[in-house]
């Protein structure tokens, strides 16, 4: 008797994108678009040039309250989060023993005492019984609160003016990385400056059941359907927006067999701050030198680099791809991947091997794209 297949977990916008023709696939477990009617390019380049519209409601979110919330938060991720104030965020990572990658994640300071974690899609649920098997007795109350948010993303250009239309919050004063409370269509909502997109813009997170009535507001008032206006976007835009900005994607630059200075997230890890789990292997790493490092490159041949081909410098394989992808904006070929630390050099020739054929390609520096401040 076949196994029936795993139902697909559904974001409160799922009947949106269904009426917006959404390409619907399975991703991390949940039924999402990944393009609409106009096409990943015509994605991408809106929310280059004016603004696009993403459902990332499948993202987790777990709540850590309680007087040793900061604490707890320090232990098990590697940035600091005692450096935080009300109403900020920063860009962190869970770690193994090893240093490597459990997820990489948002944390949110809403008070002294308590913190938002903001975790991938596909590994919410590893990771929400990874940080429960890591409290040890600290004073804080954990909650797996995904349920009780639909998050939308609004990125681009536009994305100020847009916003600003259906809030009396001043969203200009928001700095990047920070967040308030305020009402979006007089819902009540947490409006953060944040994206993974390389583009200005914000992510507003409210109760579910106001998911429909935010992301159709946001589309009318983006005068979505005019050549200028918000365009509805997809996860291979999302993909290709946040690669052309250098950004890393769970399961390809990071992931449990990668370390955070490998992926040259050494940024967001304070080895300073006192222990934490993975800190003593990440600064014997950072003592004995990394073996090999992740690199940006640029296709210099005809041909595209595709995730998980190898990387060949004369005649040997030395790494692979972790993303590659046309770049609609830049107009060239690019990719990321891992090279022995000898070889991470900008200017340094690479070979890809497409199917069988090497097609040649040059290191060059993170990220592709930079917006203009």
């Amino acid at each position: 008797m076949a196994t029936p297949a795993l139902e697909l977990k559904k974001t409160p916008l799922n009947d949106a994108h269904r009426k917006l023709s959404g390409r619907m696939v399975e991703f991390g477990g949940w039924d999402m678009p990944v393009q609409y009617t106009a096409g990943t390019i015509a994605e991408h380049l809106r929310t280059r040039t004016h603004a696009g519209l993403f459902d990332v409601s499948h993202m987790g979110e777990i709540d850590v309250r309680g007087p040793d919330a900061i604490a707890f938060v320090n232990k098990i991720a590697s940035n600091d989060a005692s450096k935080l104030i009300d109403g900020q965020a920063q860009y962190s990572a869970l770690t193994t023993e090893r240093g490597t990658v459990i997820d990489d994640l948002l944390v949110y300071r809403l008070a002294e005492d308590h913190l938002l974690l903001v975790v991938n899609a596909g590994t919410t649920d590893k990771d929400w019984d990874w940080i429960k098997s890591h409290h040890a007795g600290e004073n804080v109350e954990l909650r797996n609160v995904s349920a009780e948010y639909c998050q939308i993303a609004l990125q681009g250009p536009d994305a100020i003016s847009i916003l600003q239309k259906l809030t009396a919050t001043r969203v200009s004063e928001i700095k990047y990385y920070h967040f308030t409370h305020g009402e979006v269509d007089n819902v009540t909502a947490i409006i953060s400056r944040t994206g993974y997109t390389g583009e200005d813009g914000f992510e507003v997170y409210a109760g579910p059941d106001k998911a429909e009535q935010l992301w159709n507001k946001m589309l009318d008032t983006g005068n979505f359907g005019a050549d200028d206006g918000v365009l509805p976007c997809g996860l291979a835009a999302r993909n290709t927006l946040r690669l052309e900005a250098g950004m890393c994607l769970y399961g390809h630059e990071i992931d449990e067999e990668t370390t955070l200075l490998e992926a040259s997230l050494g940024w967001i890890t304070k080895l300073n701050k006192g222990d934490f789990i993975g800190r003593e292997a990440l600064q014997k790493q950072k003592d004995e030198g990394l073996k090999r490092k992740l690199i940006g490159f640029e296709v210099t041949d005809r041909g595209i680099a595709r995730d998980g081909q190898d990387i060949v410098i004369d005649g040997t394989r030395v790494g692979n791809v972790t993303s590659g992808s046309p770049a609609p904006f830049l107009k060239k070929n690019i990719g990321m991947g891992y090279v022995p630390t000898e070889f991470a050099n900008i200017g340094q020739s690479i070979q890809i091997d497409c199917r069988g054929k090497l097609i040649a390609a040059q290191i060059v520096p993170l990220p592709f794209y930079k917006r203009a401040k």
